[in-house]
C-alpha cells in the first residue's frame, strides 16, 4: 500500500504531481488500536475460543469429540503455542448429572426400605415378610424405565430439572402400588385367598387411585402451562413429574395385583372365617383419638383453623427468595472504574488484580475479560455489556470450602487493596438472570430530574445497614466534547454535518474509508491522524476540514468547541428515562427481605415526585412475580380439572368441596419447616406447594371414598367415619412417609432444598390433619351424630 500512486493538485496553480502513499502516510498493520476487548489467563494475554452445542446435541459426545480434538490440534501447533481449556461444562454436566444420579439412588433405597419395613414388619414375633416390599420394589424400576422411554421420545433430556423432577416423583409414584399391596397384605391377613384379595384391592382402590393420581398430576400443570422464561427453565417438572405418576397407576392397578397373586403369602386363619385387622392396642388407642375428634368436632375445627392462621403467619416470617445460587464452584469478580475510564487504564487495573489473585491459595485459575463481561458459557449467567472501563474475573477455586472462603474474604480485599473501582463478588446462579437482588427503576421523561432522584433513591438504599455496593446502572457522568455548528456558514462552504464528524473521527480516533481483502479475510483500512495529535483533544478546533472550493479552514471557523457534562450510559423503558437503583444484601439475607424494608422510605419519596416520574420494585423481585404469574395464570385451569375430578369420584358437591378445603392443611407444615431449617421460600419452593395441594387432596378423597363405601354397605354413619380413617390409617402415612423420607436426600440441594423442606413439612402436617380433622369435618359436615349404643360407637 505505500507504493500505491496518488494524484496531487495545487488548488491555486491548478498544477498536477504524482506522490506516492507512503510519502504522506505511515501505513502498518496491526490489531484494532484501541483494543475492544482483552482476554488474559494465569498472567498471560490470550485468545479465547467458544464452542456451543447445536439445537438438539448432546453435551457429553460434544465434550468427548472436543477432547478428541483438543489433542490432534495440540500436536499440530507451532512451538510456544498452547492450548487450554478454560471452562469445561460437558464436565460440569456430567458431574450435576452424577450428583443427581447418586441422589435417585439414595431416594430409590430410602424408599425400598420403607416399603419392606412397613409393610412387612410383625412384631408378634418380630420379623420382616420381605414379599410385599418386594412387590413394590419390583415397580421402582418397571415405572421408571417406562418414564425414561416417554421422557426419551417427548425430548425430555436427562439435566438438572428433570432429575431432580424424578426425585419428587420417586416418592409420589409408589403411593399408588403401596396403596394397592397394603389392600392385599390386609385381606390376605383378614383370611381372603390371593385372588379374592387381589380382585378386592382392583375393585376397592383402581378409581380412587385414579383420580388421587390425576389430581396430584394435575397439581403440576399450572407449571406445565406457565408461558415466561421462568416456566420453560421449570417444564420439565410438570412432564416428568404427570408422565411417571400416570404410569405408576397403571402399573399398580394391572401389574401390581398379578404380582401379588404371584408373590405374596396367603395367611388362612385358623377357623377359616374372615377376621378384622384393627383389634389391637394401637389401632383401639388411634380409634378412640378419633372417636374424641368426631366427638369434640368444632374444637377440631377450630384448632385446625388455629393451625392453618399459624401457618398464614410464620409465612410473613419466611424469607423469600428468587432462584438460589448455583453449587458450582466459579467465582465471578467485577471490577468496574468510573464511566470513561480508557482500556489501557482497566487493563492496569486487571493485571494487578489478577497478579494478586494467584498469589491466592486456593484458587486453580485465573481468567479475565478486559472490556466486557465474560462470554455467556453459563445458560442463567447475567451478562455485562462492553464497556471501556469494566472487568470481569472467572476465578476457579480448587473445591466448595475454597469457593466460600473466598467469596466471603474477597469483599473486604477489594475495598482494601482496590480502592479505586467498585467491585462485587459473585457466585453463579440458578434460574433466569437477574443483575441484582435488589433493584429499583426510576423512570420520566426528563435524564436529568430522572438522575437526581435516582441519587436520592441511592442514599435510602445506602442507609440500610443490609445493603452492601449500591450502585446505579448510569454509571458516573463523563466529559463530552461537542461540537456546536453553524449550519448556514457550513452550508455555504459546502461543509455537511457528516462530513464534519467524519473529519472529527479521523482526528480523533480514526474512521474506515476501505477494506483489504487477503484470502478469505477483509481487513479494515483506517484513516487518523499520528498518535501524538490524537492524544490532544484541544487541538481539533485547530483542525483543517476541505470545502467545495477546494480550499481548506480551521474547524472554529464553522463550529464552536465545548467540553460538557453527560451521563456515559442512558437507559430507556417505555419510551422513559429509566434509571436502576441496585445492590447486593449483607450475608444471609435475600433479596426480597431487603427490598420490603426499604419499600416504605423508597414509596414515600415517590410521593414526592413530580407528575409522570415514579419507582418501580425491579430485579429478583420484580422477576419472581412474572414468574408467580405466568404460573399464577395456569391455576384457575388446573383447579377447574381438580374440582371436575373431584365431582366425577365423589359424586357431591359437598364432598368435593371438602376434599378441596383439605389442600390448604398443609401450609402450616410448609411455614414451620422452613422457619425451622431457615431455607426461604422461593419459586421452585413455590411448585412444590402447588403440588403438595394434589397430594394432600389425593389423600383426603381416598378416605372420603372409603367412607362412602363403608355407609354404601350399610354401616351406621358414626362408625364408617371413625373406622375409616382407622382403616385407611396405614396406606395414608405409608404413602406419606414414603414421599417425605424420598425428600431428604433431595433436601441437600442448594437448588431442590427448599422445596423439599416445603413438601417434608407441609405433607407430615397434612396427614396428621387429613386422618383426624378430616372425619371431623365430614362430621360437622352431614351432621354426623354420635350414637346412643355402646356396640355402635
Amino acid at each position: 500500500l505505500a507504493d500505491v500512486p496518488i494524484r496531487a493538485v495545487n488548488p491555486q496553480t491548478g498544477t498536477a504531481s504524482q506522490l506516492r502513499l507512503g510519502d504522506i502516510a505511515q501505513i502498518k498493520r496491526g490489531y484494532v488500536d484501541p483494543p475492544a476487548t482483552k482476554v488474559r489467563h494465569q498472567g498471560k494475554e490470550v485468545l479465547a475460543l467458544g464452542v456451543s452445542m447445536a439445537k438438539g446435541g448432546d453435551i457429553i459426545a460434544m465434550g468427548k469429540a472436543l477432547n478428541a480434538a483438543f489433542k490432534t490440534i495440540e500436536r499440530e501447533l507451532p512451538a510456544g503455542i498452547q492450548l487450554e481449556q478454560i471452562q469445561d461444562q460437558p464436565r460440569a454436566v456430567t458431574t450435576s448429572v452424577g450428583e443427581f444420579v447418586h441422589v435417585l439412588i439414595e431416594a430409590v433405597v430410602i424408599v425400598l426400605a420403607v416399603s419392606f419395613i412397613s409393610l412387612g414388619l410383625h412384631t408378634r414375633p418380630l420379623r420382616i415378610d420381605i414379599w410385599p416390599g418386594l412387590v413394590v420394589g419390583i415397580t421402582i424400576p418397571l415405572v421408571l424405565a417406562i418414564t425414561f422411554t416417554t421422557m426419551f421420545y417427548w425430548g425430555v433430556g436427562l439435566h438438572k430439572i428433570s432429575l431432580g423432577s424424578l426425585i419428587i416423583a420417586l416418592g409420589l409414584l409408589v403411593d399408588d402400588a403401596i396403596i394397592a399391596v397394603e389392600m392385599m397384605v390386609r385381606k390376605l391377613e383378614e383370611g381372603y385367598d390371593k385372588m379374592h384379595a387381589a380382585t378386592f384391592a382392583y375393585d376397592v382402590t383402581a378409581m380412587p387411585m385414579l383420580t388421587g393420581t390425576l389430581i396430584t398430576a394435575v397439581g403440576f400443570l399450572p407449571i406445565g402451562l406457565a408461558k415466561s422464561v421462568t416456566g420453560e427453565y421449570t417444564f420439565a417438572i410438570f412432564a416428568v413429574t404427570a408422565a411417571s405418576l400416570v404410569i405408576s397407576w397403571g402399573v399398580s392397578v394391572y401389574f401390581v395385583p398379578y404380582l401379588g397373586a404371584l408373590l405374596l403369602k396367603s395367611k388362612p386363619s385358623a377357623d377359616g372365617e374372615v377376621h378384622e385387622l384393627f383389634d389391637t392396642p394401637f389401632y383401639n388407642r388411634f380409634r378412640g383419638l378419633v372417636r374424641w375428634c368426631v366427638t369434640h368436632r368444632w374444637a377440631t375445627i377450630g384448632i385446625t383453623l388455629l393451625v392453618f392462621a399459624l401457618g398464614i403467619f410464620g409465612m410473613t416470617r419466611v424469607q423469600q427468595q428468587f432462584f438460589p445460587d448455583s453449587s458450582r464452584p466459579e467465582v465471578l469478580v467485577d471490577l468496574w472504574l468510573p464511566e470513561g475510564s480508557t482500556i489501557q487504564e482497566t487493563e492496569a487495573l486487571a493485571k494487578r488484580f489478577e497478579a494478586r489473585m494467584m498469589k491466592e491459595e486456593g484458587i486453580a485459575t485465573v481468567t479475565t475479560w478486559i472490556g466486557s463481561g465474560v462470554p455467556r458459557f453459563y445458560l442463567p449467567l447475567d451478562q455485562i455489556f462492553p464497556s471501556t472501563n469494566v472487568t470481569q474475573s472467572i476465578l476457579l477455586p480448587k473445591g466448595l470450602a475454597e469457593r466460600e472462603a473466598l467469596r466471603t474474604r474477597l469483599p473486604a480485599l477489594l475495598a482494601e487493596e482496590f480502592p479505586e473501582a467498585r467491585g462485587r463478588v459473585k457466585l453463579l446462579p440458578n434460574g433466569p438472570p437477574v443483575p441484582y437482588p435488589v433493584q429499583f427503576r426510576v423512570t420520566g421523561a426528563d435524564p436529568k430530574i430522572v438522575r437526581d432522584w435516582a441519587d436520592k433513591a441511592k442514599d435510602i438504599l445506602r442507609a440500610n445497614p443490609n445493603m452492601r455496593g449500591v450502585n446505579d446502572n448510569w454509571n458516573e457522568n463523563v466529559k463530552m466534547l461537542r461540537l456546536n455548528v453553524d449550519q448556514d456558514k457550513a452550508r455555504a462552504l459546502g461543509i455537511t454535518s457528516q462530513g464534519l464528524a467524519q473529519s472529527a473521527r479521523t482526528l480523533l480516533s480514526g474512521t474506515v474509508i476501505g477494506q483489504y481483502r487477503e484470502a478469505d479475510k477483509l481487513v479494515d483500512i483506517v484513516l487518523r491522524q499520528p498518535a501524538d495529535e490524537r492524544a490532544v483533544i484541544t487541538d481539533i478546533g485547530d483542525a483543517y476540514l476541505p470545502t467545495s472550493t477546494g480550499r481548506a479552514i480551521p474547524m472554529t471557523q464553522i463550529a464552536k468547541v465545548e467540553f460538557d457534562w453527560e451521563p456515559g450510559v442512558m437507559w430507556r423503558e417505555g419510551r422513559l428515562y429509566a434509571v436502576t437503583v441496585q445492590g447486593d444484601v449483607a450475608e444471609g439475607l435475600q433479596g426480597a427481605t431487603v427490598t420490603k424494608e426499604v419499600w416504605p422510605k423508597l414509596d414515600e419519596l415517590q410521593k414526592q415526585m413530580p407528575t409522570g416520574y415514579s419507582i418501580q420494585i425491579a430485579g429478583a423481585v420484580e422477576e419472581s412475580s412474572k414468574g408467580q404469574g405466568s404460573i399464577g395464570a395456569g391455576v384457575p385451569v388446573a383447579l377447574f380439572i381438580m374440582l371436575t375430578l373431584l365431582m366425577l369420584q365423589l359424586q357431591s358437591f359437598s364432598r368435593a368441596a371438602l376434599a378441596f378445603l383439605t389442600g390448604f392443611f398443609g401450609i402450616a407444615g410448609v411455614s414451620f419447616a422452613l422457619l425451622v431449617l431457615n431455607r426461604p421460600f422461593g419459586f421452585v419452593a413455590l411448585l412444590g406447594v402447588i403440588a403438595l395441594f394434589g397430594m394432600i387432596i389425593r389423600n383426603s378423597v381416598i378416605l372420603i371414598d372409603q367412607i362412602e363405601q363403608d355407609r354404601a354397605r350399610g354401616v351406621p354413619d358414626w362408625l364408617a367415619v371413625v373406622d375409616s380413617a382407622v382403616r385407611r390409617f396405614r396406606p395414608i402415612v405409608l404413602t406419606a412417609a414414603a414421599a417425605v423420607l424420598a425428600m431428604i436426600p433431595l433436601s441437600r440441594s442448594v437448588f431442590w432444598g427448599p422445596m423439599a423442606v416445603a413438601i417434608m413439612g407441609g405433607l407430615i402436617v397434612a396427614t396428621a390433619l387429613t386422618l383426624l380433622a378430616l372425619p371431623a369435618m365430614y362430621a360437622a359436615l352431614f351432621r354426623v351424630e354420635r350414637p346412643d349404643r355402646p356396640s355402635q360407637l
